[in-house]
């Protein structure tokens, strides 16, 4: 054997064993005892490979089926948007009350007068109009420089007794656009962090401001929505007085107080704490979050936070203004500490309270993740059962034997010979593709199984273009090795056109494609990339190496 067609050789069957051991290969870890999984022997994997029910078991395991072939939960969400809306008018009242207050411009009360058909509307109630211009000034000029449009604010009436501004419709816009793209970082970040495995996460139609939640194996839905609306809303402010054993007693000292609430205090027992709002800062301020053991050698742990640079310059200015008094660290709406504010704090903290390690770990995980901007409603829930994807799964891989099947029977009788060289190169091909999907950790759906027979089409295209030009060459009087020669190089031009224009669609299909469609294009091309190895230089490999067994002069060739 020469020395260039034994390096072909070596290399061709050297990718062959790496495909079919990445495809195939056994799993390290034991994963019977959910609860307990343990490593894996080297003589358990071994055993693997002669036992078939575990060479099934580790192939189910290495590719990662979709929904609608392994089952799992479908969940349509609507991001409720006007919640942060509603949060901001609150925010700027509270800033309003300060601004109105340090300009020495006397006002009434400051209300939110939203409502369901015209938000983020806020109206300031003034003694008389003599100031309203002085208002309409420094309100718009604070407002409008935290709006995402840059004039997202403007007053739309006034009268003797009121001055009236409000959000317009493109802020509001942006808002449940960003609201709607923030929160599905949120549920995108707890599913992947919480071992969720495969999951699709989409946005709905354009303006519907829905997400689209697909987790394969996953089939208890209340699993899945406790896990995203595990809440994680952090908020520092201000304790008003000391807390209170009854709630009642609570609500009394806070009545009268419209940016008073009372909330229950879990430090030392149950009270009753009246808290300051807005807070100081909030979840949308965190940087970082992690659980550290509790000093003084307890058993219990905190949660030492960090802020961001802006939410550090006002957690500053916060706490200069309300030295020796009691800070409110406030968790899902409940006062989990209020120490003493000793001197003036920038760009860290902690959260104590009596965390076990484990609940510790957890609740640093959500609030890294942060607080899910506005609330969601379900608007669908379905469970596709694993009977189905099963039925799924025998269907595509039904339609893709037969198919294999009428190509093999049409590629033996049309080219003889030379078919049994496609068949190898279409097998290989079909190794290769399985390998990628499994080491790109792609998921198979029922369009990707779509696209592996539309793979093995193209793969059959490829030798039939090969083939019909040998057979060109042995017709015009060439020797058969040089009609194979002649052959693969003038097909290798047209292969390499057809294959780079449809590898160049699939790319597209997969930067602006969803969910299935993604997967269709990841296997089409993965395919595509397998059959430029398989029909070209495997096949080449097959042909030359037949040709090598022969006398130096062949009068024939079977195809």
């Amino acid at each position: 054997m020469r020395p260039e067609l034994k390096r072909r050789v070596i290399i061709s069957i050297s990718i062959v064993v790496v495909c079919l051991a990445a495809v195939f290969w056994p799993r390290a870890v034991d994963e019977s005892d959910k609860a307990h999984p343990r490593p894996r022997s080297a003589s358990e994997r071994i055993k693997d490979f002669i036992s078939y029910k575990q060479i099934k078991e580790d192939l189910a395991a290495n590719i990662h089926l979709g929904l609608d072939l392994k089952g799992g939960t479908h969940l349509v969400m609507l991001v409720k948007w006007q919640d942060v809306i509603h949060n901001k008018v609150l925010r700027n009242i509270a800033q309003a009350r300060t601004i109105l207050q340090r300009e020495n411009i006397p006002f009434t009360d400051i209300k939110d007068v939203s409502t369901p058909n015209s938000l983020g509307e806020l109206s300031v109630l003034v003694p008389d109009s003599s100031r309203n211009s002085d208002i309409e000034s420094k309100l718009l000029d604070d407002f409008n420089k935290n709006t995402l449009t840059g004039k997202g604010w403007a007053r739309i009436g006034q009268s003797a007794t009121s001055i009236t501004f409000q959000m317009n419709q493109a802020e509001q816009d942006q808002i449940a656009d960003k609201a709607t793209t923030d929160a599905m970082g949120v549920i995108n970040t707890r599913i992947n962090a919480l071992g969720v495995s495969e999951p699709s996460i989409q946005l709905g139609p354009q303006g519907s401001h829905q997400i689209i939640l697909q987790l394969p194996g996953v089939d208890d839905p209340e699993r899945v929505k406790n896990i995203l609306k595990a809440e994680s809303v952090l908020e520092l402010g201000l304790l008003i007085g000391q807390p209170y054993s009854t709630k009642e007693e609570a609500q009394a000292a806070a009545a009268g107080h419209q940016d008073y609430e009372v909330l229950k205090m879990t430090e030392f027992g149950e009270q009753w704490a009246v808290i300051q709002t807005p807070p100081a800062i909030t979840g949308e301020d965190m940087r970082d979050a992690s659980a550290v053991p509790a000093r003084g050698g307890s058993d219990t742990y905190e949660i030492e936070f960090s802020l961001t640079s802006q939410g550090a310059v006002k957690f500053e200015q916060f706490t200069k203004t309300h030295l020796q008094q009691r800070l409110a660290i406030i968790l899902n709406n409940e006062v989990k500490s209020a120490p003493t504010i000793q001197s003036t704090i920038s760009d860290r903290g902690q959260i104590t309270g009596n965390f076990t390690k484990q609940t510790a770990e957890d609740l640093a995980l959500v609030l890294r993740s942060g607080a899910l901007p506005a609330g969601l409603v379900y608007l669908e829930e379905r469970t596709v059962g694993p009977s189905l994807g099963a039925d799924s799964i025998k269907a595509g891989v039904l339609s893709s034997i037969a198919g294999l099947a009428a190509i093999v029977a049409f590629m033996l009788f049309y080219y003889r010979g030379a078919g049994i060289n496609a068949i190898v190169a279409l097998i290989i091909n079909l190794i290769i593709l399985m390998a990628g999907l499994v080491s790109f950790s792609a998921v198979l759906t029922l369009p990707g199984i779509a696209g592996v027979i539309l793979t093995i089409g193209m793969a059959v295209d490829s030798n039939v273009l090969i083939f019909e030009r040998i057979r060109e060459e042995l017709r015009s009087g060439k020797t058969v090795p040089s009609s194979v020669d002649t052959g693969f190089k003038r097909a290798f031009v047209a292969i390499i056109d057809t294959h780079v224009t449809t590898i160049v669609s699939a790319l597209f299909l997969f930067l602006f494609g969803t969910g299935p469609i993604r997967g269709f294009a990841v296997t089409l091309a993965v395919g595509l990339l397998a059959n430029l190895f398989s029909s070209v230089y495997v096949s080449r490999t097959m042909f030359n190496y037949v040709l090598s067994g022969r006398e130096a002069r062949v009068e024939s060739l079977s195809i």
